[in-house]
C-alpha cells in the first residue's frame, strides 16, 4: 500500500515498453502503482515504430520474392498490392499487441489512467483528462520521443513524418524522403519494394552515418542498384503544395521534385515539452532530453527517466533494460547500472543490416593493432534466382587480446545473426573460440567460422595489407 502522505507508492508517465515494464514489476512486488497514457499503450515502439515498420519490410520484399521464385522453377502470376490491405492487417495487429500491453499491467494490480500526465511539483502529477492533482513517493518519466516536425523547413506542414506514413489513404506513385538515418533508409525500401518511385535526399556525404563504413558504402550502392535515388550533399529547402494537390520539393542544389509525398526523417526528439519539468526540479539538456545519472535518477531526488527521453541509446530493449535496472535499484536493494555497452542492432533494409560493437574506425582508435577479416559474396539463393545483392561479413579483431569487439553484416537474415553475435562479442570470446567452431553448411553465417586469415591490419590507426 501507498505510505499515507501519498497517493501512489510509484507514477509511470508514459505506457511504453520502458515505462509498462516499470510499472508491472513495480506492481508486482505488492507497491501501489498508477501509470498514464495519453495515447496507446504500447509507445513507439508497437504503436507507430519497430513493429508496424516490420510488418511493412515483410510486405515490401514479396516483390522480390515472387522475382526470384521463377529462378526456382515456381510459374508466378502477375502479382498485385492492395494498400488498404496491408495498413488494416496492420491495424489488427497492433490493436492485439497494444491490448496485450494494457492487460500485462491490470493483471500486475498497477491502475491505468487513460490521461495526459505533467508533473506539478516534485511528488505531484495532474491529469489533464480530469484536471485532478494526484500524489506519488517516487515518478518514472518514460514518455519516449516523438519525430522531429522540422518547423523550420518553409512547408513543413505538407510534409509526413514516420508517423503519418503508417496511415497513409494511399500508395504513393512518388514520394521524396529526407533523412540518412536508419527510419529514413527503412522507409526507402519499404516504398521502393511496394512499387513507388523514391527518392532520398541526405545532407551528408554517405547515409548512415555511425556505422561502419563498408557497411555505408555497400547500403548505398545497393539501394542505387534497386532504383531508389539517392542524392547526397543536398537538402531540401522548401515544400510547396501544387494546384493538383500534389508537391514540390526545391532542393538547396537548385532541383525541383515533384511527389505525392514527402517524408522527414530527419531524427526524434524528448518528449519534454510541456511535461512541467521545470516544476519538479528535473534539468533537461541542450537537446531538451531529461538529464540522468548512472541510474537513471533524474536531478529530483524521487523521479527517474528511462528510454527515449533520456536520448541515451533509443532503441525498445534499452528502455525495457533501463526499467530492469530501476525496479532493482529502487525497490529489490540492488543498486544496478543500465549496461548501454555492445548493443547489437539492425537496420531493416533489404538486404539488412546488423552490427554489434566497436566500427573499424573506432576499434583503430581504441587499440595499437587490428586485425580485420572481411569477405563479400553472393548467397546460394541468389545464384539460381539471378539476383545480383551480395552478403558482407566483417569481423574486427584486437590483435593483443585476440577478441572480438565488432562485428557487422549486410546481407539476408542479418538481424538474426547479429543478435547471437551479440552474445559473442558480449561475452568477450576471441578469434580463436571462432576459429574452433565447427562450420554449419550450407549456410551464409558458416563465413563468421571460416575466415582465418585477416584481410588487412591496422596498426597505430593504418592500414597494414597482408
Amino acid at each position: 500500500m501507498a505510505s499515507g502522505a501519498y497517493d501512489f507508492d510509484l507514477f509511470v508517465i508514459g505506457g511504453g515498453s520502458g515505462g509498462v515494464r516499470a510499472a508491472r514489476k513495480t506492481a508486482a512486488l505488492g507497491h501501489k502503482v498508477a501509470i498514464a497514457e495519453e495515447y496507446r499503450f504500447g509507445g513507439t515502439c508497437v504503436i507507430r515504430g519497430c513493429v508496424p515498420k516490420k510488418l511493412m519490410v515483410y510486405a515490401s520484399h514479396f516483390a522480390e520474392d515472387f522475382e526470384d521464385a521463377k529462378g526456382f522453377g515456381w510459374t508466378v502470376g502477375e502479382p498485385s498490392f492492395d494498400w488498404a490491405e496491408l495498413i488494416a492487417a496492420k491495424d489488427r495487429e497492433i490493436e492485439r499487441l497494444e491490448a496485450i500491453y494494457a492487460r500485462n499491467v491490470e493483471n500486475a494490480g498497477a491502475e491505468i489512467l487513460k490521461s495526459r500526465a505533467v508533473l506539478e511539483g516534485p511528488h505531484e502529477i495532474r491529469l489533464l483528462a480530469t484536471d485532478k492533482v494526484v500524489t506519488a513517493e517516487r515518478i518514472v518519466l518514460a514518455a519516449g520521443g516523438r519525430a522531429n516536425p522540422f518547423t523550420d523547413l518553409p512547408g513543413a506542414e505538407h510534409c509526413i513524418t514516420s508517423n503519418e506514413a503508417f496511415h497513409l489513404k494511399r500508395l504513393p506513385q512518388k514520394i521524396v524522403i529526407l533523412g540518412g538515418g536508419y527510419i529514413a533508409i527503412e522507409f526507402a525500401h519499404i516504398f521502393n519494394g511496394l512499387g513507388s518511385e523514391v527518392t532520398l535526399i541526405y545532407r551528408g556525404k554517405k547515409i548512415l552515418q555511425g556505422f561502419d563504413e563498408d557497411l555505408r558504402d555497400a547500403l548505398q550502392a545497393s539501394m542505387v542498384a534497386k532504383g531508389i535515388r539517392v542524392l547526397t550533399e543536398d537538402t531540401i529547402v522548401q515544400v510547396d503544395q501544387k494546384a493538383d494537390g500534389r508537391f514540390q520539393a526545391h532542393l538547396k542544389g537548385g532541383a525541383l521534385l515533384d511527389a505525392d509525398e514527402v517524408m522527414l526523417a530527419v531524427g526524434r526528439m524528448p518528449n519534454t515539452l510541456d511535461l512541467g519539468c521545470e516544476k519538479a526540479g528535473v534539468e533537461l539538456d541542450e537537446k531538451g532530453a531529461v538529464r540522468v545519472d548512472d541510474y537513471s535518477k533524474t536531478t529530483a531526488d524521487n523521479i527517474w527517466a528511462l528510454g527515449d527521453i533520456t536520448n541515451r541509446v533509443q532503441l525498445t530493449p534499452v528502455a525495457i533494460h533501463e526499467a530492469m535496472c530501476f525496479v532493482d535499484t529502487v525497490y529489490r536493494d540492488r543498486p544496478t547500472k543500465p549496461d548501454l555497452d555492445d548493443i547489437p542492432t539492425a537496420v531493416f533494409s533489404q538486404p539488412e543490416i546488423g552490427t554489434v560493437g566497436l566500427t573499424e574506425a573506432e576499434a583503430a582508435k581504441a587499440f595499437d593493432e587490428v586485425e580485420v577479416y572481411r569477405t563479400t559474396f553472393r548467397p546460394m539463393r541468389n545464384t539460381v534466382s539471378g539476383r545480383q545483392d551480395r552478403t558482407l561479413m566483417k569481423l574486427l579483431v584486437d590483435a593483443a587480446s585476440r577478441r572480438v569487439v565488432g562485428a557487422h553484416l549486410f546481407g539476408p537474415d542479418s538481424a538474426e545473426t547479429v543478435q547471437i553475435l551479440g552474445v559473442c562479442v558480449k561475452g568477450r570470446l576471441t578469434k580463436d573460440v571462432f576459429d574452433r567452431t565447427m562450420a554449419l553448411h550450407p549456410s551464409a553465417a558458416e563465413e563468421l567460422v571460416t575466415l582465418y586469415e585477416p584481410s588487412y591490419r591496422l596498426r597505430n590507426g593504418q592500414r597494414v595489407d597482408g
